[in-house]
């Protein structure tokens, strides 16, 4: 969905400034298409199968929640390394995803992609509402990323009891039902603030037609910032909503006939993001000079937003149990997020984390602390 009501100060700006397909896109996430490719799901080859041989899995390819930028610096240590390689891949095609993208859970679906970057606002409503044969495996944001942002010289927004009589940017569709969820985990009185409808360009915030903007910890804040502002952020995950980002989705039938190549490929990912965390500058250089050498991204933009998008990756959590894994409490506190948000779905329906388990038990010096 490409908006042209966007005012960017700089090409970079456009694709920078977040995303339609997590944030913006509704919970019927499949549509005509998603529908016709859930009934053909039973009689075409996964694309996993492609060019396979004895000695290893072929090609495979992931389906990105947005464009090749900063987010998935794992997936580009994991090409540039050879892990995917060294995983038994002749090739990892990364498709990139989009303002217009086609959500994971479709490509999915439709076998157009053996793995998929999503979010239990997404794969959850697809299962429970469409019967999608869906599974999320690991998740690489331990913690939601939204959050409201306000500005510091304007009027911030620092406490939920904040909201109070302000004027709030949330985009339509998806961001909708996130932010109800928001509202309904911490008692807020929907009446008690004005809700304007806005697209993903942060500069409604600047400018002062809203107090305050939904969006991500680790994108707006920093653009704001970068034009000389102070942004002030209310994160979700620590006021009530504590849903994970950028999770690995997959079909059913994947883990139940190829559990080997779904975990030579999450051993991959995680090498690859464990050395992505540790080197922020790199990550940003990848993104910005190879993988996204065609989004006119800036680097110091990228090295900034590798830094806080690190600690939603590593938590005192993945330290002892490895990056991807959720907790117990983790799935229960997102099965009740999705609850708040009208979708009633059990840990069991939602999630399998036992391919992960397995990983880590057979190398367990993928631990890195």
């Amino acid at each position: 969905m490409t908006d042209p009501t966007r005012r960017l100060r700089s090409p970079h700006r456009l694709v920078t400034s977040r995303r339609t397909l997590l944030r913006g896109a509704g919970l019927g996430v499949l549509g005509a298409a998603g529908t016709s490719a859930l009934a053909a799901c039973g009689s075409e080859e996964t694309p996993s199968a492609a060019g396979a041989t004895a000695g290893g899995f072929g090609d495979i390819s992931v389906q990105l929640s947005w464009i090749k930028n900063i987010e998935f610096a794992g997936e580009y240590f994991a090409d540039t390394k050879g892990y995917y390689a060294d995983a038994g891949f002749s090739k990892v095609d990364l498709l990139a995803g989009g303002a217009a993208g086609t959500t994971a859970e479709a490509m999915l679906l439709g076998r157009r992609a053996t793995v998929g970057l999503s979010s239990p606002t997404l794969t959850g409503p697809a299962i429970v509402n469409e019967e999608a044969p869906l599974k999320i495996i690991g998740t690489t944001f331990q913690k939601n990323p939204f959050c409201l942002v306000s500005i510091e010289e304007r009027t911030p927004v620092r406490t939920v009891a904040d909201l109070a009589g302000k004027r709030l940017g949330i985009q339509t569709g998806g961001n909708e039902q996130i932010f109800e969820g928001f509202c309904g985990a911490n008692g807020v009185d929907t009446s008690s603030f004005t809700i304007v409808p806005v697209q993903y360009d942060p500069s409604v915030v600047e400018t002062g037609e809203v107090d305050a903007f939904m969006s991500y910890l680790t994108n707006e804040p920093i653009l704001l910032a970068g034009r000389g502002l102070t942004p002030v952020t209310l994160g979700f995950a620590d006021n009530g909503l504590p849903v994970v980002g950028e999770t690995f989705t997959v079909l059913q039938s994947t883990i139940d006939d190829q559990r080997d190549m779904l975990k030579a490929f999450l051993k991959a990912e995680v090498q690859g993001w464990n050395d992505a965390v540790a080197d922020p500058a790199e990550s940003a250089r990848l993104a910005v000079e190879v993988y996204g050498a065609d989004q006119g991204l800036e680097l110091e933009e990228q090295v900034q937003e590798a830094e806080a998008q690190n600690l939603l990756v590593v938590t005192d959590d993945t330290r002892a149990n490895g990056l991807f894994t959720m907790t117990e409490a983790l799935v229960q506190e997102n099965v009740e997020a999705l609850a708040l948000m009208g979708t009633d779905i059990t840990a069991e329906q939602l999630f399998d984390l036992s391919l992960l388990a397995e990983v880590y038990e057979e190398n367990p010096d993928l631990i890195t602390g």
